[in-house]
């Protein structure tokens, strides 16, 4: 919201696309406003989809935020692509497979209640999933999934809003980290950490 430089980037390029600022509202050129919608299903998520959409003020957008408070509602609204916007998070395994294609495939783009929430079809990304599926090589994989993550970044698929940068244990002294991890990383029950009782 504080960064002008790129506020006054983001309205040269509204207008570039055909916007223009008309009484504080940014309007197309048959005087339509950009206006749409945040979903929302918590009341911390409405907080942060707030923010978001007082930033958007400054550039003459009107971004709404929606508390759906009925869950099966908000599910069928997403299994649908009912929404112009949602709040969402992709969990991932240790390492990329299959759920790629539910992320980012292009079937899933068509598929109702799949995992590619913005439609995204690809043919960059379809290749990338293909070739981290059959890498032989841990180069080949790599190669392949830094690729992916380039065209994701790229094509601005999302927007984040928000992170932490701190993580946050509280536990008792009798609790150390251990001098060797686990093979398949430091996840167990999907706690951040792994600690071990001192014997």
């Amino acid at each position: 919201q504080r960064n002008r430089k790129n506020l006054r980037a983001a309205t040269a390029l509204l207008q570039e696309a055909g916007w223009s600022l008309t009484e504080g509202k940014l309007v197309d050129a048959s005087g339509s406003p950009f206006v749409f919608e945040i979903a929302v299903t918590t009341s911390d998520h409405e907080a942060i989809a707030n923010i978001f959409a007082d930033a958007l003020d400054r550039l003459g957008i009107e971004a709404r935020t929606e508390l759906v408070v009925d869950t099966a509602d908000y599910k069928a609204r997403r299994n649908a692509y009912d929404y112009d916007m949602i709040i969402n998070s992709w969990p991932l395994s240790l390492s990329p497979g299959n759920e790629q294609n539910l992320y980012w495939g292009t079937e899933a783009a068509d598929t109702e209640g799949s995992r590619n929430l913005m439609g995204m079809k690809s043919p960059a990304a379809e290749a990338m999933i293909q070739a981290i599926l059959t890498s032989e090589s841990q180069d080949d994989f790599l190669a392949a999934t830094h690729a992916l993550d380039r065209i994701l970044t790229a094509g601005r698929y999302v927007i984040p809003i928000w992170y932490n940068p701190v993580a946050r244990i509280a536990h008792v002294k009798e609790l150390r980290y251990p001098e060797k991890l686990p093979m398949y990383g430091d996840w167990i029950g999907f706690q951040p950490d792994v600690w071990w009782f001192e014997e």
